[in-house]
This record gives structure tokens, sequence and C-alpha cells, in this order.
């Protein structure tokens, strides 16, 4: 039986959060399942060594329809691409009537999908679990799981010297938005005082915005270098295997914070300008929102009110 599960949502954590929906099928029916899911969510760099994963389907269709998924004839060159596959079930996880005719051209015998022309009001997690409740009669209370092979873990444990008798600690600096990006001295004052209390080495995980570069390099210019390692040379590929030697992670609402839960490691999630649902819906994630608020959302603003004793207090906690 040949699976395919179509989550058409932008980015990273949006693929992430899906995962236990997409593992909740594979086990259901005893199969690994297949994604069709946009190009920016970079699902092959994560998702190759997760066995209740099959194959990733890029769907290469943006804003414009010259993509080559969009508009008329991109979606003729879509069914091409899924119907080679040839599918026995597919799982839609939106209303669209456009990837229900995709689905029904490709010729795919069973299809699942959300109610059509009910796009508005979805929940990011509900939504999908009343849809595998209705349809599979499925409850499901699971984390989102990334796998990656041990021998690997260990490979680059070896390459880049990391030595497990520190307190490794991933830092996840970046972010897709201004609003997002925690200030370098609230990072400082994390780095500062962890090292007061713990041998501690810190990886600084971020992309190439100009911003979060000059967050990167106001951390690696201070009196705490030699304690720091960046990552922002390197792919999400390679850096999985550094997050899952760490002890902790400490990121901003950002890819990494997801990535960090996925793969088992406790998340200190910063959470300034997102609703709390994005930093909060993993048993492995601490959310820490801006002081003199009891939530978060889009438009909080909330980044210069993180308070880092709170995040230092949380982290030694979770090291302790």
């Amino acid at each position: 039986m040949k699976i395919l599960a179509i989550q058409n949502r932008m980015g990273i954590g949006d693929t992430v959060i899906f995962l236990p929906y997409i593992k909740a099928i594979s086990q259901k029916f005893n199969t690994p399942v297949s994604l069709l899911v946009k190009e920016n969510s970079k699902a092959d760099q994560y998702l190759y060594q997760t066995n209740y994963i099959d194959k990733i389907l890029p769907l290469e269709r943006g804003k414009k329809n010259d993509s080559k998924h969009g508009g008329f004839f991109g979606s003729l060159k879509l069914i091409r691409d899924i119907k080679k596959h040839e599918f026995d079930k597919v799982f839609i996880f939106n209303s669209s009537l456009r990837y229900y005719l995709i689905a029904k051209l490709s010729r795919i015998p069973q299809i699942y999908q959300y109610p059509l022309f009910k796009k508005f009001k979805q929940h990011i997690i509900n939504t999908p679990k009343k849809f595998l409740k209705d349809e599979l009669n499925l409850e499901i209370y699971q984390d989102p799981e990334i796998q990656i092979n041990d021998k690997l873990t260990s490979k680059t444990i070896n390459q880049l010297q990391i030595n497990n008798d520190n307190i490794n600690i991933l830092l996840g600096i970046g972010g897709s938005g201004p609003t997002k990006r925690i200030p370098a001295n609230t990072f400082l004052s994390v780095i500062k005082k962890l090292l007061k209390n713990k041998n501690c080495k810190f990886f600084l995980a971020t992309g190439k915005n100009s911003e979060e570069q000059l967050i990167l390099n106001e951390i690696l210019q201070s009196e705490f270098q030699k304690h720091c390692v960046r990552l922002d040379e390197l792919s999400i590929k390679e850096i999985l295997p550094i997050i899952k030697n760490c002890k902790l992670s400490i990121c901003n609402d950002s890819s990494f914070s997801h990535l960090s839960a996925a793969l088992g490691i406790k998340t200190i999630t910063l959470m300034a300008d997102t609703p709390l649902i994005y930093g909060n819906y993993s048993s492995k994630m601490f959310p820490i929102i801006p002081d003199g608020i009891t939530t978060v959302s889009h438009n909080t603003d909330g980044k210069e009110k993180i308070n880092s004793q709170k995040i230092i207090d949380k982290a030694l906690e979770i090291i302790d």
C-alpha cells in the first residue's frame, strides 16, 4: 500500500507540527507515508532517516503562477508527478478544492480530506486531530518525532570534537521575522550566568539575514567567544546530529525550536510575537513569554520584554 499526505503550509515548524498525524497514519496502515510539502519546508533535510516517512515530494508552488506547480499548467504537472507513484490513499490536510481535484485526477482511489470550503479558523493542532478521529477513529497525543541514526550522531561528536563532559546547549538565535529575534544582550546575559554555574558549550544556530548575522557577531565578539560555536555555515542536515548531542536548547520561535523538540531535546522557546501554541505543543517545549502579559500572539512585539533571568532559572532546572 502506498499512502500520500498533503500538507501545504509554509515552513519547517508547520511540517514538524503535523508529524504526529503522519506517524499515526503510518502506524494505522503499517506502512511509511510519503509527503507532499512545500520546498521551503526543507523536509528532505530532516526527515530522510525517519522510519514512518517514505518519499518527500516537493510542492513547487509560490505566490507566482510561473513556479513549477503554480497555475493551471502547474497543476497538470503536479498531477503527473503524483500519478507516477500510484498511491492508494491520500490524506489532504486542507480544505482546498484544488487539491481534491488533483488527487482525483491523479487516480488515487481513496481520498481523505478536511471538509471542503472551510479554510478559515482551522486550528493547527485541533483540526488535524479531529480530522483523523472522524476519518480513522484515531486518538493522537504524541509529540512530533524526528529520527536520526545513532552512528551519525557519534560521527558528529568525533568530527566536531564535541565534548559531552560539557553541557552542550543549542542557542537558536535566528527567526523568520524581526519581531521574533530576541536581542543579543538577552542571550549574552543567559550565557554569562550559565557559565557561572556550569561548564557549558553553546552552539549558535541562525540564518543569513543581516539582522541575524548582527546578533550572531555580537555574541561571537563578546568575552564568551571561546565558549561558542557558530553553525550558520552548516545545512540543517548537518546541524541535526549536533542538536541531538545537546542537553538543552534555548531558541527563538524558529525552525530550530521545532526541530530540537522533535529530536527529543528539552527546548526553552522564547515566544515574543507568535501564538503560544507554536511554542508549547510538545511536552519537550517550555515557553517563556514577555513580562507583563498572560499570553502571546501575532503583533505582541515583546522581544525586548523576554526576561533573561526566567530563561536562566528554567535552564538550570532542566540541566539539574
